[in-house]
């Protein structure tokens, strides 16, 4: 095996990825190899190229994603393969998704400045799980009062994602495409009498609605996110380095962010 020529080694890299099952940088990569066979960088990057040709019209292929390259089911057959796990993959609240786009958009961001966006409190839950999954961690501590914990998200979160840095989030726009348009103005629905009846109930003593907290909906935050999206902040070097915490964050201080 001529490992200088790319198409001899693009075999070999691929034996290396489909073991590993997870993510290889082309540092790790390389370490494979003793010195005096290694080839050389352009070497390996035309051998990717060649691994990354010879899947196509393949069920699966070569991604590059933040941690390094992978090789993967292609998305359109996830529907099927997934049936080969008894446990139904996890679905997500709304409430965490919206919390995890604001991270993702706005990054560095407080749990406060979320809760100002959303107009609900943030559930500690949503916040711990995030962490949990090491999709969000602490960056720092915002010098205002009370110095709250500034949130930012992974690689693990871009690896999760199939992402290959932030550049690649998908535009707003193509977002606030996939919600539905309502049929209708809920304005112009009738009301069924029992609902209207508990309507009527929550009127205060002098006959008007009590005003109920609002939640923004999630039209109302892709808007409020087209102004954050422009100049999104990538590089946090600058941030304050994060105090000690007794909360989840801490165990995430040393990881690489993105």
């Amino acid at each position: 095996m001529n490992l200088n020529e790319p198409r001899d080694l693009a075999p070999l890299l691929e034996a290396f990825l489909l073991a590993s099952g997870k993510p290889q940088p082309l540092e790790r990569l390389y370490e494979l190899f003793e010195e005096a066979e290694r080839p050389g960088p352009s070497v390996f990057k035309k051998a990717l190229q060649v691994l990354a040709k010879s899947c196509e019209g393949r069920a699966f292929e070569l991604k590059e994603v933040a941690t390094g390259y992978r090789l993967q089911i292609r998305e359109r057959y996830a529907p099927w393969v997934g049936r080969l796990w008894e446990e139904r993959p996890q679905r997500y609240s709304r409430a965490m998704l919206e919390t995890l786009a604001l991270i993702a958009y706005r990054q560095p961001i407080t749990r406060g400045e979320i809760e100002d966006v959303r107009g609900v409190t943030v559930n500690s839950q949503i916040v711990k799980t995030l962490l949990e999954r090491e999709w969000i961690r602490v960056v720092g501590y915002r010098d205002v009062p009370g110095r709250p914990a500034m949130f930012a998200t992974t690689k693990g979160f871009l690896d999760h994602f199939n992402l290959k840095g932030l550049e690649d989030l998908p535009p707003l726009a193509d977002i606030r495409e996939l919600e539905p348009e309502p049929l209708f103005d809920p304005e112009d629905a009738p009301v069924p009498a029992h609902l209207q009846a508990l309507a009527d109930a929550s009127l205060d003593e002098d006959g008007e609605p009590e005003a109920p907290a609002t939640e923004t909906s999630f039209r109302s935050l892709l808007v409020e996110l087209d102004s954050m999206e422009e100049g999104l902040k990538i590089d946090f070097d600058d941030l304050l380095p994060a105090e000690p915490a007794d909360d989840a964050g801490d165990e995430y201080k040393d990881d690489e962010l993105h």
